[in-house]
């Protein structure tokens, strides 16, 4: 009899311990040396709040891209508030190309970068004093990051207006309305970036990367470009008849 009471406490004692256990490996599967990799689950959000939702399964957790909710009412900055900036920060406004020859002791070289391409210029110089160079610089390098951490491709974005002289500015009113005789590319402390059009980053004799949607891209590029805004770093126009964002720096 007692036996019995023994094997019946035993068997209770063991189907506890089995209980137990099981309760802590799917509480921490760690402790079993394999451990679950996590479903990464990627939301992207356009301006007209339409999601679409990726999944995928490579142990990574990645970022979520939420765009902003209003391209125009995140970066509303007119061309005479950021006048008020480019003539603060910016040099004296160069006559022509010879003239800005001249003045490269207030200016910096843009033309090259690993995290930007510039496009070839014919109404502009890539040229920005310091300030805006160093923003620049930051919006790309802040670019790559966010990419990097929501497991988008690396892309370089395009700057396609830098620098004016006031004869570019001249040319350029002759067949844009909408370039002004007071322009804030004078200054050197403004340029432009492209927002559908990117350039990606893969090495030429390795496999191509997987293709981006350019709105993709666009969305993780107006992230950086608010943060850096709402950081006092810059005043941003939405360009909607140049698909570009117009902006200077602070």
């Amino acid at each position: 009899m007692a036996t019995t009471r023994l094997k019946n406490r035993y068997i209770e004692s063991l189907g506890l311990i089995t209980i137990v256990l099981a309760l802590v490996r799917c509480a921490f599967p760690g402790v079993t040396g394999t451990q679950r990799q996590p479903v990464v689950c990627e939301v992207i959000t356009g301006a007209d709040a339409t999601q679409v939702m990726r999944h995928v399964d490579d142990g990574e957790v990645r970022h979520r891209i939420y765009s902003v909710p209003s391209y125009r009412a995140t970066f509303p900055d007119s061309n005479s508030v950021q006048l008020v900036a480019a003539q603060q920060w910016g040099v004296q406004p160069v006559r022509d190309r010879i003239d800005a020859e001249r003045r490269k002791s207030e200016l910096v070289y843009i033309g090259s970068s690993p995290y930007y391409h510039v496009d070839p210029l014919t109404a502009s110089i890539p040229y920005l004093v310091p300030r805006a160079s160093i923003l620049l610089q930051d919006i790309g390098q802040a670019f790559f990051d966010s990419l990097h951490v929501k497991g988008v491709p690396l892309h370089r974005f395009i700057v396609t207006s830098v620098l004016r002289s006031e004869a570019d500015v001249e040319r350029l009113r002759q067949y844009n309305p909408n370039a002004t005789e007071r322009s804030c590319h004078l200054y050197g402390t403004t340029f432009d970036i492209c927002y559908n059009r990117y350039q990606t980053v893969e090495d030429p004799d390795g496999p191509r990367r997987r293709e981006v949607r350019n709105d993709t891209l666009k969305f993780v590029l107006s992230e950086v470009l608010r943060d850096m805004r709402e950081a006092g770093r810059c005043y941003v126009k939405y360009e909607v008849k140049q698909g570009c964002f117009h902006m200077t720096v602070r």
